[in-house]
């Protein structure tokens, strides 16, 4: 990506750690100025999250959740030496992976249309996470990301229209990393961070250092 370009992340909302691994991935590859949208209710819960480059959305309150749009989109307008990123979660709450259809809030493309408005284009990255018990006691975290897109100016169709593509790229995208899952197809998955060893691996290494032993 161009990082003269901001970039808007975008996603869907199936566990608390979102926020986390945002940061994460930032952190690792992309080296972004770091912002991060999250429930009100849940940024008084975790004050912590400001930490991370996370402010609030109250959707409770129409005008403080203006204030909120207005302020993500001049994050992204800012003047900076890096990449602004906005990662965002415009189903507002935290709901099952595998809930359809998915429900959108306009927030995201609110953001956008203030953006396009100042600049000639912005990028948008479908990035969709999903939680799996597979062959340990502890779970895998899957993050999948699909390439950029670049909107420009002339290709804004307005909040609703926008709002839709959002929607059907998630599902589309969260389909595909499910299927992948289910046939167990993970070679185009590399590992990030190892956690510490579930108690069948330690079994597995213990057995088969002392499986050869035997009593005299």
């Amino acid at each position: 990506m161009d990082s003269g370009i901001p970039v808007i992340f975008y996603g869907n909302h199936a566990y608390w750690w979102d926020g986390f691994w945002s940061q994460l991935c930032t952190e690792l590859w992309f080296h972004q100025n770091l912002f991060i949208i999250i429930e009100y209710s849940q940024l008084v819960k975790h004050q912590f999250f400001t930490r991370l480059g996370a402010f609030s959305i109250d959707r409770s309150n129409a005008r403080s959740a203006i204030g909120t749009l207005d302020y993500a989109s001049r994050c992204l307008l800012s003047s900076s030496d890096r990449q602004n990123a906005l990662w965002i979660f415009p189903q507002g709450q935290i709901e099952h992976v595998d809930k359809r259809p998915l429900v959108f809030f306009r927030g995201t493309a609110g953001i956008v249309e203030r953006v396009l408005k100042k600049r000639d284009s912005i990028y948008l990255v479908s990035v969709v996470s999903r939680i799996e018990y597979l062959e340990d006691q502890k779970p895998d975290i899957f993050l999948s990301f699909w390439p950029q897109r670049l909107l420009k100016q002339g290709d804004w169709d307005g909040l609703d229209a926008f709002t839709t593509f959002m929607q059907a790229t998630t599902e589309s995208h969260l389909d595909k990393v499910k299927q992948e899952v289910i046939e167990r197809r993970l070679d185009g998955f590399d590992t990030v961070i190892l956690g510490s060893e579930s108690i069948n691996r330690r079994v597995e290494a213990f057995r088969k250092v002392f499986g050869k032993c035997h009593p005299a």
